[in-house]
Formats: structure tokens, C-alpha cells, sequence
């Protein structure tokens, strides 16, 4: 039975984007976690749609919290004004105290920081490290073309077609949201296929 999640891990771009969109759905789905009563925890940066997720919890007295790398924060792109800033020495370090704060995952539009954190999680759960849901907000279609690319995989037996179907996917801050809160992946086991032709 799934539980309600009260933490999620969103991962996003450092940029806004060239749709004002990208920032629609970044406010959106901050001010429902909000309300929700769901914290936010991301890389803890105060620019592009990371800030604008961040202070669209804060506007709404939601709990934001950040970790980002020393060098970052020193570069001073760091949020200053979130309920907590945790500075790490590394990326590893960062990516690992997200994902241990969080009961969730969401990657909004974002670059390749982006798509490497969605891929990270996606794997860890793929091999057992964790049962926790994952979602890909795809706003205006920005995912679409990787979609395809993971349908690929399936195709060319890459990737079981359970393990994609682990991937919640919307173009909805809202239904992306509800999902979430209440689904509970379930454990596809990787390597059947292969011990059986052993």
C-alpha cells in the first residue's frame, strides 16, 4: 500500500528556459507542495528554475531545503533564504543527501545535470537501491524526444518494459503530483530474462 510522500527530490535547470512555461509549471507545482505540506529539496541554487520552484514553496510558508557544493556556493549562486542550506564538499555528496532527504523524485525541463540526477535514480531503483516513485514532468513536450529514446531501449531489449512504466510521467505540476503521493513502484526484477538462458 503506498504512503503519503512528504519529501520530494526536484530536479531542474539552472536556467529558465526559453518558454515562460517552464516557469509557469516551476511556480505551479511549488505552491502545491506548499499546500500540500510537502518539502521541497533540491540543489539549493537561487537561480533559474531551481529559484523560482524554491521561492514559490517559500511564498506559500512551505519548507525548502537545498544542499549544494562548496564550489557553487562559492561562486555565489547559492539560496540564502531557504529553511535550510546544507554545503557539501562534492556532487557525489550532494546527489546522495538529496535522495536520502526525499521520498520522491521529479525532474522538471533541465539540462544535462538534469537528465543525469533523473538517470541516477531511475537506475538506483532499476537495481533495488530503492522503492522510492519518480516522475518526468514533460511541460510543453520538452521530454518528448527522450521518451522515445527510452521506448527505444524497450524495443531493442535494453529495458524492460516494467522498468519504464516505473517512470511516472505528465505534463500536469497537479496530476504529476497526486500520482506520486500515491503510487508505490514496484520491484521488476532486472536480470530474470538472462538466468533463465543460463
Amino acid at each position: 500500500m503506498a504512503s503519503e510522500v512528504k519529501s520530494i527530490c526536484i530536479y531542474c535547470g539552472a536556467a529558465p528556459g526559453v518558454r515562460p512555461a517552464y516557469a509557469e509549471a516551476a511556480r505551479d507545482l511549488g505552491r502545491r507542495m506548499a499546500q500540500a505540506g510537502i518539502r521541497l529539496v533540491y540543489g539549493g541554487g537561487k537561480v533559474g528554475l531551481m529559484g523560482i520552484i524554491a521561492d514559490a514553496v517559500l511564498a506559500q510558508g512551505g519548507e525548502v531545503v537545498g544542499v549544494i557544493p562548496k564550489a557553487l556556493m562559492e561562486r555565489e549562486v547559492g539560496h540564502t533564504g531557504l529553511t535550510q542550506l546544507h554545503v557539501v564538499e562534492n556532487m557525489h555528496q550532494r546527489k546522495q543527501m538529496m535522495a536520502d532527504l526525499s521520498e520522491a523524485f521529479i525532474a522538471m525541463p533541465g539540462g544535462i545535470g538534469t537528465c543525469e540526477e533523473l538517470f541516477e535514480v531511475f537506475t538506483w531503483l532499476q537495481i533495488g537501491y530503492h522503492a522510492k516513485p519518480i516522475g518526468l514532468l514533460n511541460v510543453e513536450q520538452y521530454y518528448d524526444p527522450l521518451i522515445a529514446f527510452l521506448k527505444s531501449m524497450v524495443t531493442e531489449q535494453f529495458l524492460k518494459g516494467a522498468q519504464l512504466d516505473q517512470l511516472q510521467i505528465s505534463a500536469s505540476p497537479e496530476a504529476l503530483l497526486d500520482t506520486l503521493r500515491h503510487f508505490t513502484p514496484s520491484q521488476v526484477d532486472r536480470w530474470a530474462s538472462q538466468r533463465s538462458q543460463i
